[in-house]
């Protein structure tokens, strides 16, 4: 028994040293000739992962995803092939240059394929180069004429960007609005757009988005980990197992990928997985920001590395003094409530208390509140004198919600009514244009109070609420197409 025991794992020894990045690679080799992209990519990013600096495997992946679609994946990709490898790779600029073909970039698109011709004309792709330069050639003005202008595009996403960052929701809505309409596949912007919703509190638009680069574009890192993230913001805590179970089997060779991954497993209790990538970066010299170290920190602790989840945290706070927050796994061990409406009308009952601390500690939070809360909780601490500085959204529900405790202001400090108060205001927030909160609101206390045995008229209710009963009876309909 003891002989057969050692054979066997003599056997598996062998096979697993078999079980290096060529054998992968041949693998998915033969999985991309028989045109399953799918278990070509996997098997091939598995080969990467266990020989990182291989220039044929990573070019092969870049090829596979170019093929699914993946154009920006492709390109990111090959970026870092020419930035990080000594390898001689002249036929990664026609790589890029179709996908950014494929992406409507038409201008960088002839820059690229020209770049090729220069560095390699007689290479293995100059023919077919040659005719993509025929293409793309836009007649005497040359591809400075084409009015698929990549510098204005890259100043349209600079500025997209910069908006969401400053919290400026709307206009970061409407700008990267404008870009998916322009560029249909450029599905960064779609990511950043979906993430724009989220900020602004519609999970709906927020979903439906990040639904759409996933049925054109299946695999799309950054669509799937902020899919996670919307999935574990509304508590649905089968998809969030189902969904991060899928992304602990991908191996990101990115930085940015890798950070992407890192924090959203962290954030979603991931944490071995989460730790892993964001370590990796760290002893790698990633220059992160204090949301990098948050969640290198929280992901340290809770794997049971505390001496240096403490390390970094002492560094975050010496680094972002003036914070006034507390450290991630305190923090991380406080419940939340399961939904958005549970969590808005635990905000407003908490200032109707005078609660002041607890929601100046929900600000200062990094738990997963998405701005919109924050732009609530800033409004129910500051009133209206805040107004300028937060979302349309947020202001939309203040008012709203201010009017009706104005109006029933003994009932909406229940939680009963207060909770399906807001989930009304969410189905409005994602279904209907944000104006004149005085009908949402009459609309909303009338539908209550009827539902609830109290028969009040339409012309008292509008009266109460400075309207006509026309207008309660158009919003009525409105709330009830949106129920529906």
């Amino acid at each position: 028994m003891g002989k057969h025991t050692s054979e066997h794992k003599n056997h598996a020894q062998i096979v697993q040293l078999l079980q290096d990045g060529q054998y992968f690679f041949h693998k998915g080799l033969k999985a991309y000739k028989e045109r399953n992209l799918k278990r070509a990519s996997k098997l091939i990013q598995r080969a990467v992962h266990l020989e990182p600096e291989d220039s044929e495997m990573l070019s092969q992946l870049a090829v596979i995803y170019s093929e699914m679609g993946q154009y920006q994946e492709s390109n990111d990709l090959l970026d870092y092939i020419m930035a990080n490898l000594e390898a001689e790779m002249p036929e990664c600029h026609y790589f890029k240059a179709n996908n950014f073909a494929h992406l409507g970039l038409f201008q960088e698109a002839y820059k690229e394929a020209a770049t090729y011709s220069d560095a390699d004309p007689d290479g293995e792709f100059a023919e077919e180069n040659e005719s993509l330069l025929e293409l793309l050639d836009l007649g005497d003005g040359g591809p400075e004429d084409s009015l698929y202008d990549q510098d204005e595009l890259l100043m349209k996403q600079d500025r997209a960007k910069s908006l969401l960052e400053s919290g400026q929701l709307a206009e970061a809505v409407a700008a990267l609005e404008e870009i998916t309409a322009d560029y249909p596949e450029l599905w960064s912007a779609y990511n950043n757009l979906a993430l724009a919703y989220f900020y602004s509190g519609n999970i709906v638009k927020a979903k439906q988005t990040a639904y759409q680069v996933l049925s054109h574009n299946e695999g799309n890192l950054h669509a799937l980990c902020n899919l996670l993230v919307f999935y574990y913001y509304e508590r649905e805590d089968e998809k969030v197992a189902e969904l991060s179970d899928q992304l602990s089997n991908v191996y990101p060779m990115l930085l940015e990928q890798r950070y992407k991954l890192g924090a959203t497993l962290a954030l979603v209790g991931r944490y071995e997985i989460g730790y892993k990538w964001l370590k990796s970066l760290y002893k790698s010299g990633f220059e992160g920001d204090d949301t990098f170290f948050y969640w290198l920190s929280c992901s340290a602790y809770f794997t049971g590395h505390t001496d240096f989840a403490e390390t970094i945290w002492r560094k975050v706070e010496s680094q972002y003094p003036g914070e006034d927050r507390p450290a991630p796994w305190i923090e991380r061990r406080e419940a939340l409530p399961s939904s958005v409406e549970q969590r808005l009308a635990a905000y407003y009952i908490s200032s109707t208390k005078g609660e002041t601390e607890h929601l100046e500690a929900v600000i200062r939070s990094k738990r997963i509140t998405a701005p919109f809360e924050n732009h609530f909780v800033k409004l129910l601490l500051n009133g209206d004198s805040v107004a300028a500085d937060v979302s349309e959204d947020a202001l939309f529900a203040y008012q709203t919600v201010k009017l009706l405790e104005h109006a029933e202001k003994e009932e909406m400090k229940t939680e009963v009514m207060s909770c399906w108060v807001f989930h009304v205001i969410q189905q409005i927030r994602a279904a209907a244009p944000l104006k004149n909160e005085r009908g949402w609101a009459a609309a909303i206390c009338y539908i209550w109070k009827e539902a609830h045995g109290k028969h009040d008229t339409k012309k008292d209710t509008a009266a109460r609420f400075g309207i006509s009963p026309a207008t309660l009876t158009k919003y009525m309909k409105y709330i009830d197409d949106i129920l529906e």
